[in-house]
């Protein structure tokens, strides 16, 4: 039995001329649509040490994150998984404007398993990201700019989820959940884990009415876009546990473009 030393990781692609070309033109049409928005480009960078790039999110993107030793410092260090926090990060920390901000970024990431979209471990990310505005006016902006985003990537038949965080703190509230209970319900909810969150609800014996909200995902985010409720927080970015919710988050959407066939139309 020979093996094939010119094989790739499972989830690890590359692409040829021809799908190449078409993100190539995809990319650039949809970095011109967001800089007419008013959006500015940032480039984040591929790695990052592990306490910045993992600060403030949750538990299933640590799991998602490959993570090495820097040689130079000995500090862990983590490839990205999601551009979304260290577009946070830049906010808060590198731009420390005082009037709303408009980044948006497209770049490959890296995890350590699929997401169940193409099989992909290493999908382009596309997002958009409005910091430091919480009036209804940034959740409409921002959903149109996603919708002009499905219609020039061709992508038809178009479903969208809301969540707003506003509705989960209403329910804890109500179920009087210990902020250990509170951390592992949060964590099923953004994994969409059923199973999980109906156990977790019947141990916490909180009324039909909020269980029934649960298991709607009201207080969830979308597994395709994410659509946040609060303005920002110069802190939000360094300062919030990895169980905890958010108490802020911009308003933000984001696809992922899978590297398959179909790589030119599809997103996540």
């Amino acid at each position: 039995m020979t093996s094939n030393r010119w094989l790739l990781p499972e989830g690890i692609d590359e692409v040829l001329p021809l799908q190449a070309a078409r993100l190539e033109r995809l990319r650039r049409q949809l970095l011109d649509l967001y800089a007419g928005w008013g959006y500015e480009l940032i480039m984040p960078p591929f790695i990052e040490y592990l306490d910045s790039l993992l600060t403030g999110t949750g538990n299933d993107l640590d799991l998602q994150t490959f993570k090495l030793t820097d040689q130079l410092t000995g500090r862990m260090m983590g490839v990205r998984a999601d551009m979304t926090p260290q577009a946070a990060r830049i906010d808060a920390h590198r731009l420390q404007r005082d009037t709303p901000v408009r980044l948006c970024y497209l770049g490959t990431v890296l995890r350590t398993r699929p997401d169940g979209f193409a099989g992909s471990r290493s999908p382009l990310q596309v997002g958009a990201e409005l910091f430091g505005h919480a009036g209804v006016e940034s959740d409409l902006e921002i959903l149109a700019l996603m919708l002009e985003t499905l219609d020039a990537t061709g992508v038809q038949g178009t479903h969208i989820d809301l969540g707003h965080v506003g509705i989960y703190r209403s329910l804890l509230r109500e179920a009087g959940l210990t902020p250990e209970t509170a951390g592992l319900l949060f964590d099923a909810l953004q994994r969409k884990a059923r199973v999980e969150i109906e156990s977790l609800l019947a141990d916490a014996a909180i009324s039909k009415t909020a269980r029934a909200a649960a298991r709607s995902g009201g207080a969830s985010r979308s597994s395709r876009w994410r659509l946040g409720s609060a303005p920002r927080s110069p802190s939000s970015a360094r300062s919030t546990s990895r169980h905890t919710p958010p108490t802020t988050e911009p308003r933000t959407w984001l696809a992922h473009v899978g590297r398959s066939r179909r790589v030119a139309t599809s997103t996540r």
